[in-house]
């Protein structure tokens, strides 16, 4: 017994020693416990790996999403007790001998993220006959502690604490399992299969069907541009967007004609509307069963080069609509089934015939192309080429990126995709695909800047020239109202690009929908909240949504249309200047209030109002208050002007803020009522902001920036950056733009302009510039690149 007894305590001493043992590596630290090997692996100061496979595993994954290597990293490693402490000069990670838990806290050690003790879980899986593990994680979030991202998920509220979300790339979702907190850290969760993301008082948790590994990033930036700085330092920086992608885009589902087409931007032109860009949607390759030929297959585009060069006459671009699925009748469908490159599921359309409901007794055999093989991508981009790009095609709608599922089986799922089970790449589709249109055109030109409006997204996905838009939404009060808080959760995944089809897609609620005034006040309200969108355009189907079509001047649809379409414009000098800071210093357009005030704790749970870049607060209009109907029947409204609708705002508190519309200075921390007209959305600006107007103009590119006006608006020091290129191709790559600085000192009022910096092919040597200070005074000097001091 004594011997017995002497051995158990020899046994267990020796899996203590083995438990509390651990392996130095060059950037971390490597454990073996509780029959998992874990490994905290530091990129930079700011950003570490956590990875946890069954022991004896090794599994080699390469990350889809993450491009950057890890840098080396000064670091102290030490023991303390059951933990192995790693501390990089921004922040410290405590790896857990005894349970694998893996803690993080900040420089000062003030706690920030942590695992839950014993949380990590593999469970095996089948998957496709390949025998591998379900992996989940659980870690334990502060009571208070407000949590943003996870991508595109249609949901009312903007912080994510207490939901679950099954995340699965579908129609108006894009998954990203990225999220950020109110703390100043960001999480990644670096897998490709379904997953389930869950918070709840006991735990949050991500759950994959598929992995041989737990593998996600740490991101310690300190607030939330911070985080986004990691994020795009990790998956990828956001390329410049030419500068005629801020201008207003027209669209329809769809123009059926060449002439059709033709005839929207002859008719913004003779209005003096101004448009920027068209956009030619499906169908234009004829039947289904020759879907997505990449060419004008159909009849009533007979001469379609002669239309792209009419729009291109008219200074406007054209975008076309190409999806990720091809018709058996195709080229492309051929090519890609010898090397097994489609993907044997049901997808859209489901019929050969172009008819509703569809005709299912007669299929169409259309397929998903799979986009995770090298080979597919490139045929992909040789017909994309030489059907549409060669001819001047200037930007790619690339639809169904998810991408459509139908009849959706737990067998389809075990399709053997060039990367694995479709199941386990799933979520990354739209990435893979959109990188092969990115990649193959950047190859092939220098001259033409890569636009794609995407459907659907994940990590990393930005730094392949894509807006996300919201998907086919439906054209409803509160399908809008979720707009703003799902285009806030997405951006903070470090994804800056995001639109949604202005006036929603589907509009079954109206009848007579063009003339519905009813629906007349949906569209004027989401008009304006789409003015402050990285992408102003205007889509949907039934409805001809022109500004001609829905009424003629005079009517305050068409008034209140053409008014922000124009302030759209004066603003581009701003909206450029605001691309470049999001490219070069990771910013963001859409700003949840956070963002910039996280110490005002009112804004946390703020889902309806937003800061659009660094000056402005929006307050979307998102109820009726005009047109009304007898229980809630919108097939019979009527009007009612006879009072002034209101809106509440909240002034978020540390400094003052300006009504964009009556100069009105108000003090920030406190809850205003604004009247909203028709015609007026909430807008405030942050008292320091410096924001650079541009000229009246029918495009983007018709007048030089020679005398903009530069409005101040004081009660606080601020700074702004001019940027200017040549709006159109990559040679501001290697240094072809110029910046000119502007800082305005609140207490002696003058607004220094800097020196300028940077030079590009026709840049203005000498301008002028309108300095107003907002309920001031103005003055106009003429600026050679040298600095110059203005007192106003």
């Amino acid at each position: 017994m004594k011997k017995h007894g002497f051995l158990a305590i020899l046994l267990f001493a020796f899996g203590m020693l083995t438990a509390q043992s651990y392996q130095q590596k060059e950037n971390g630290v490597k454990i073996n416990v509780q029959s998992m090997d874990v490994e905290v692996q530091f990129y930079s100061p700011s950003i570490a790996r956590i990875f946890k496979a069954p022991e004896n595993l090794n599994p080699r994954k390469e990350s889809l999403s993450v491009i950057k290597s890890p840098e080396k990293v000064d670091l102290k490693i030490e023991k303390s007790g059951d933990v192995v402490i790693i501390r990089s000069e921004k922040m410290t990670a405590g790896l857990n001998l005894i349970t694998g838990k893996v803690s993080f806290s900040d420089s000062k050690n003030n706690p920030l993220f942590t695992e839950k003790d014993y949380g990590a879980q593999f469970t095996p899986f089948n998957d496709a006959g390949n025998k591998t593990y379900s992996v989940r994680q659980a870690y334990l979030l502060d009571k208070d502690e407000a949590i943003y991202g996870l991508g595109q998920q249609q949901v009312d509220n903007l912080n994510q604490r207490n939901t679950s979300h099954f995340m699965r790339q579908r129609a108006l979702l894009a998954s990203v399992p990225i999220i950020q907190s109110t703390k100043g850290y960001g999480m990644f969760w670096d897998n490709y299969s379904p997953t389930t993301y869950t918070d709840n008082p006991q735990e949050m948790s991500f759950n994959s069907e598929v992995g041989e590994c737990i593998d996600y990033y740490f991101m310690y930036g300190g607030n939330a541009d911070g985080v986004i700085a990691q994020i795009r330092d990790l998956t990828g920086h956001s390329p410049m967007f030419p500068l005629w992608t801020f201008g207003f885009w027209q669209s329809r589902e769809r123009y059926k004609s060449q002439w059709e087409t033709m005839e929207v931007v002859d008719k913004y032109r003779e209005l003096g509307v101004p448009l920027d860009g068209i956009i030619q949607d499906w169908q234009y390759w004829g039947p289904n069963t020759n879907w997505n030929s990449m060419n004008f297959d159909n009849p009533e585009f007979p001469e379609p080069q002669k239309m792209i060069d009419h729009v291109h006459k008219n200074n406007a671009k054209i975008m076309i609509s190409i999806w990720a699925s091809f018709g058996p009748d195709t080229k492309q469908y051929k090519e890609l089934k010898e090397i097994d490159g489609l993907l044997e599921f049901t997808t859209w359309p489901e019929s050969a015939l172009q008819t509703w409901p569809p005709d299912l007794t007669k299929l169409s055999g259309v397929r998903v192309y799979d986009a995770y093989n090298e080979k597919a991508r490139d045929i992909y981009w040789n017909h994309l080429n030489k059907g549409l790009f060669s001819k001047g095609i200037d930007a790619w709608w690339t639809d169904s990126t998810e991408p459509d599922h139908l009849n959706v089986q737990e067998k389809d799922f075990d399709i053997p995709t060039a990367m694995g089970t479709y199941r386990s790449v799933v979520n990354a589709f739209p990435l893979m695909t959109n990188s092969g249109i990115y990649e193959r055109q950047r190859a092939l030109s220098s001259d033409k800047r890569v636009y794609l409006l995407t459907r659907c997204a994940f990590a990393g996905q930005q730094r392949y020239g894509a807006n996300t838009w919201s998907g086919d939404v439906m054209s409803t009060w509160s399908a809008f109202k979720k707009q703003i808080p799902t285009g806030l959760n997405f951006s903070l995944t470090g994804i800056p690009y995001w639109n949604t089809d202005i006036g929603g897609f589907f509009h079954w609620e109206y009848a007579g929908e063009a003339t519905n005034k009813a629906y007349h006040e949906l569209y004027t309200r989401w008009f304006q909240y789409g003015t402050f969108l990285p992408m102003q355009r205007s889509h949907g189907s039934s409805v001809k949504k022109e500004i001609y079509n829905l009424g003629k001047k005079g009517d305050w649809v068409y008034d209140s249309q053409e008014k922000y379409i124009n302030l759209r414009y004066s603003l581009l000098p701003y909206l450029y200047s605001t691309g470049w800071q999001v490219s070069k210093n990771s910013s963001s357009f859409l700003r949840a209030l956070f963002m910039d005030f996280n110490d005002d704790k009112k804004v946390h749970t703020i889902s309806n109002q937003y800061m659009f870049g660094k000056a402005f607060l929006v307050t979307p209009v998102t109820e009726p208050m005009y047109v009304f109907s007898k229980e809630n029947n919108w097939r019979n409204p009527y009007e009612d002007f006879s009072k002034i609708g209101k809106q509440e705002v909240y002034l978020p508190n540390g400094t003052k803020w300006i009504d964009f519309w009556t100069g009105e200075t108000h003090n920030g921390g406190k809850t205003i009522v604004k009247d909203v007209p028709i015609d007026i959305i909430p807008l405030y600006v942050r008292a320091g902001s410096i924001v650079p107007f541009g000229p009246k103009v029918q495009y983007s590119t018709e007048k030089k920036w020679d005398n903009l006006e530069i409005r101040v608006y004081s009660g606080a020091n601020g700074e702004f950056v001019l940027y200017e290129d040549e709006f159109d191709n990559y040679n501001y790559e290697n240094g072809a733009y110029s910046e000119i600085p502007f800082s305005w000192n609140d207490s002696d009022g003058t607004l220094t302009i800097g020196a300028r910096k940077g030079s590009f092919n026709g840049m203005l040597k000498n301008r002028k510039f309108t300095v107003k200070r907002v309920n001031g005074n103005s003055k106009t000097v003429t600026y050679k690149g040298k600095e110059i001091k203005v007192k106003i």
